[in-house]
């Protein structure tokens, strides 16, 4: 008969977060050797290469003539390859959940997770161990796809970057860090709430083509019914945009799309309809590019979303994995 284990319950001398660093170490190395991760990285090697190489070969003929030629390597789009921004807020969420849709219930499956409690590590220390893991893996594989960019572009184009280059990617590196972030928290909500891993990740999955293929359409849709155009005012068009645009930011692939235009377009000054009406203001020169204080006053409650988002997420992860029985 299975005997009732309170692991990660029972009071212990030190800290809650003992053994953290422990468990960290750990998941890192299982993920940096796993088959897995390396079939990821192959794949984000390959098409982040090809990408690159691509735009590069197309902004050969304009070195000299951009102020900002490096960052057009992420937007510059050849076909039949996406634009590089394009490639991440596709490809960085897949990988997200491939790291954490079985970080918990793969544990529970191969019966290991009392004795990893029997230890001296606490429940918090276990579950934020793993999601720093993961996230420190992720970030080592997108740091290295940025390095991979800008050697290429050095290779391809022969000139380096300009200071402010290397802020604004430095920027996006990081906001695109967060954004994997969101779906890595989800991806654990899963592995706590579901027993099965197949189950978690179809449950990730789902939520990943609903906020990718639907909920544009749908955000779209209630725009037309909460603000109605019905005498084609451009007040009204512009208050539709807005009500579209606010409930699409409910995703975060809106919220990293707003943050990567705003960072690596450095003469985008609004989002949306409103963009094209500032344009015929007075005083607005086309062209003219942003310092990088005010495109990071554009983007700060983006970020602040993606942020809140991963820690919401965290959080109630935390409190069902808290709430759960563990048994030998």
């Amino acid at each position: 008969m299975a005997a009732k284990v309170e692991t990660g319950r029972l009071p212990r001398e030190g800290s809650p977060w003992t053994g953290l660093w422990a468990v960290v170490a750990k998941e890192m190395a299982d993920y940096l050797t796993g088959v897995r991760m390396q079939i990821l990285e192959a794949l984000i090697v390959l098409t982040a290469a090809g990408t690159v190489f691509a735009a590069a070969e197309n902004l050969r003929t304009t070195v000299g003539q951009d102020r900002f030629l490096f960052l057009r390597l992420f937007t510059v789009q050849q076909d039949p390859l996406p634009a590089f921004i394009g490639f991440l807020a596709f490809l960085v969420p897949l990988i997200a959940i491939a790291l954490a849709f079985d970080t918990v219930n793969g544990e529970f499956n191969r019966r290991t997770l009392s004795r990893v409690l029997a230890q001296p590590i606490y429940r918090d220390a276990l579950l934020f161990g793993k999601f720093l893991a993961g996230l420190f893996t992720l970030t080592l594989a997108l740091t290295a796809i940025w390095l991979l960019v800008f050697g290429l572009g050095l290779v391809r184009l022969g000139v380096p970057p300009g200071g402010e280059e290397v802020a604004r990617s430095l920027l996006f590196l990081v906001a695109t860090i967060f954004y994997g972030g969101v779906w890595m928290a989800m991806a654990l909500l899963f592995s706590v709430r579901f027993r099965q891993p197949a189950t978690a990740a179809l449950a990730a999955i789902a939520v990943w083509l609903f906020f990718t293929v639907f909920w544009g359409m749908i955000a779209q849709g209630l725009a037309q019914v909460l603000a109605p155009v019905r005498y084609g005012l451009v007040a009204e068009v512009l208050a539709q945009d807005q009500v579209a645009r606010a409930l699409a930011r409910v995703s975060p692939i809106a919220l990293y799309n707003e943050i990567a235009m705003a960072l690596l377009y450095p003469s985008l000054r609004a989002f949306g309809l409103l963009a094209v009406l500032m344009q015929f203001q007075e005083g607005v020169i086309l062209g003219a590019p942003l310092p990088l204080r005010q495109s990071l006053l554009l983007i700060w409650p983006q970020m602040t979303g993606l942020i809140a988002a991963t820690v919401l997420l965290f959080a109630v992860s935390y409190i069902l994995f808290q709430r759960q029985e563990i048994r030998a």
